[in-house]
């Protein structure tokens, strides 16, 4: 006889009759009647390009300095690459060593955490994390993804020290509250995810910051920067405002987990919805509605299109950027021009971001995590909970 355990049953079951399926919970109604699913639809026209471009140049006027660099190689993931040679895996390799860099940096990669891998796929990145962590020490891996992946690699921990635990459920309708592992045995949870596009990326952040409170006890990692303690969750902070009284924190930190911090690499900007976005209220105090916001999203695209370069990734003349762009012409935007504009369509709309999460209890930022010869999408956004005098 087979017996199953209570997450592999509800893995199987129906999206509507997972525990943890809640419809739309981490999205939002617009209230925007020119709201639009799709950022295509939208006609853009070269007066309306041209009066956003202006609205670009002073916003960005806002946004404090370059982005910081922070690219970072992980000890675990030195070999492996040294036998990835060049092409497309030792470029994923990369990736996932600076993301692992950064975790250690942050001081979030430990045992005794629940790592929650956003939009897993095949699950390369929470492998590394297992890889990374200490052998025979315990942490859980928790795989979301809405569709099922081929080749997957967790299969390789189901006898290992590391806990991985595998959920089908698109992240717009996922309640942490409720996945037994997070709800009962009280992991501070970690998010990570590569390449999470577009509102997959702010359906995951109120997933997050909205749900579940935040770890506010900290320490000093070795970096010299105040991070989380993994192993004392006296006091969070939780909720829009942070408002939340001592001694029900207390009652949650016995009863579930807490948020220990974020690392999640960015993508596909043009992939956004006005909807699911969760820098509204960002936008909109600087005058900016629905329709700016698509067309931010289309210019977005902008940065990586790959104008200018031949078909083998050299600077040459490519006849599609012609026919993507009918207004291109007309405002005689060069190659640089339009990169630049699209890489600072996408510094706003993630400016967003950083300011939802700020809102909630955390310190954000954005950092420069790999080389653009490596992966143009090379912006990661990282979080830890806001310090808290009690």
């Amino acid at each position: 006889m087979t017996i199953f355990s209570i997450s592999d049953v509800n893995t199987m079951l129906p999206f509507s009759l997972q525990v943890y399926y809640m419809k739309n919970i981490n999205t939002e109604e617009s209230d925007d009647e020119e709201d639009s699913d799709n950022n295509d639809t939208l006609p853009l026209h070269t007066e309306e390009v041209a009066g956003l471009i202006a609205k670009i140049e002073r916003f960005s006027e806002d946004l404090a300095g370059e982005i910081p660099h922070c690219i970072l190689l992980h000890e675990s993931l030195r070999e492996p690459l040294k036998q990835a040679g060049s092409g497309p895996a030792w470029k994923h390799l990369q990736q996932q060593a600076s993301i692992l860099g950064n975790l250690e940096h942050l001081a979030l990669l430990r045992p005794g955490h629940c790592f929650v891998e956003f939009g897993a796929g095949r699950g390369h990145l929470a492998h590394w994390v297992q890889r990374a962590l200490p052998a025979n020490k315990r942490a859980h891996f928790l795989l979301i993804d809405r569709s099922t992946a081929r080749f997957k690699v967790d299969g390789k921990h189901k006898q290992g020290a590391g806990e991985f635990e595998r959920l089908k459920i698109d992240i717009q309708h996922l309640d942490l509250r409720k996945v037994p592992k997070i709800c009962h045995e009280g992991f501070p949870v970690v998010g990570i995810g590569k390449h999470l596009c577009g509102s997959a990326t702010d359906f995951a952040l109120r997933c997050l910051a909205e749900q579940l409170p935040n770890l506010t006890n900290h320490v000093q990692s070795d970096s010299g920067i105040e991070v989380p303690r993994a192993e004392d969750q006296d006091t969070w902070t939780a909720g829009v405002g942070s408002q939340v009284l001592r001694s029900e924190s207390q009652d949650w930190s016995r009863k579930g987990s807490s948020v220990a911090g974020l690392v999640i690499a960015l993508c596909c900007h043009h992939r956004c919805r006005w909807r699911d976005y969760v820098g509204k209220e960002f936008f909109r105090a600087r005058g900016l509605g629905c329709k700016d916001f698509s067309r931010l999203c289309r210019l977005s695209s902008w940065a990586t299109c790959g104008w200018g370069r031949g078909r083998n990734g050299t600077e040459g003349h490519d006849p599609v950027g012609e026919t993507t762009c009918p207004f291109e012409s007309q405002l005689d935007l060069d190659v640089n021009t339009r990169v630049a504009l699209g890489q600072q369509c996408k510094r706003m709309l993630d400016a967003g971001r950083v300011d939802f999460l700020r809102k909630r209890g955390f310190e954000a930022t954005l950092k420069v995590y790999t080389d653009p010869t490596v992966s143009l999408e090379n912006i990661l956004l990282t979080a830890l909970p806001r310090k808290v005098y009690c």
